[in-house]
């Protein structure tokens, strides 16, 4: 028993101490057994992509050299396109064109395929980043750098000049059929044709420089539609 005085009434003379539990482990510690392989295995798995990432993009902006010759076609299909890299961070080169990315589709109907108008999806984009203080990266970028990735991999008669062309084919028409969601509201797309619409930019009002802002147009072949095309939920 314990006096009035905190004392122990029962012949010790010292005052009662209070035992501490010891501290609870923390981190992975605090883990039972099987959560603890989980995360070991989670953390082993983000440790070897974040090695794979270092090692494909060293290889990617690294001189040419023997791995890159033989390995090359996988490096670029891992960069291309969400991880390519470039100088125009530090030396910027302002536009001087607008390019607009269209499109156009065929679909089938009860009385044969029919041709819809051009639908200028950059514009889309642009009505999607106009007003938006925080516009998104895909809204910004994502058609623009897929125009370019196709052009930059193709000659001015379309043709593919590497590796990257049939890369670059896939991810545009993916991209449109993603924005046109499978569907183009009056049946189900057969073919689809893109194009883009290119208008030099206009003097400033105090320039004496004469620029012709007409559009000229680079139409690309009809493309048949298919099951790797479409979005994921329109092929199930």
């Amino acid at each position: 028993m314990e006096s009035d005085d905190g004392r122990d009434s029962r012949g010790g003379g010292g005052p009662v101490t209070a035992v501490e539990a010891p501290p609870a482990p923390g981190g992975m510690d605090g883990l039972s057994f099987p959560y603890q392989i989980v995360a070991a295995v989670a953390l082993a798995a983000f440790a070897v992509l974040a090695c794979v990432q270092l090692a494909m993009v060293f290889l990617y902006v690294a001189p040419s050299n023997t791995l890159t010759k033989q390995h090359g076609a996988a490096v670029d299909e891992w960069v291309y396109p969400e991880f390519e890299q470039n100088w125009k961070l530090f030396a910027p080169n302002p536009l001087q064109q607008n390019v607009s990315v269209q499109v156009r589709t065929e679909t089938a109907g009860p009385g044969g395929p029919r041709t819809s108008a051009w639908r200028n999806l950059s514009a889309e984009d642009g009505r999607a980043i106009r007003g938006n203080l925080l516009p998104s990266h895909v809204q910004q970028n994502e058609l623009r750098r897929a125009w370019d990735f196709y052009v930059g991999s193709h000659d001015d008669k379309n043709r593919a000049n590497g590796l990257r062309g049939t890369l670059s084919e896939k991810y545009v028409r993916r991209l449109v059929m993603l924005r046109l969601g499978g569907q183009n509201g009056s049946g189900t797309i057969l073919r689809i044709q893109v194009r883009s619409e290119t208008r030099a930019v206009a003097a400033p009002e105090w320039s004496d420089e004469k620029i012709s802002t007409g559009p000229s147009y680079r139409v690309l072949p009809w493309w048949k539609v298919t099951a790797d095309d479409l979005p994921e939920e329109a092929g199930q």
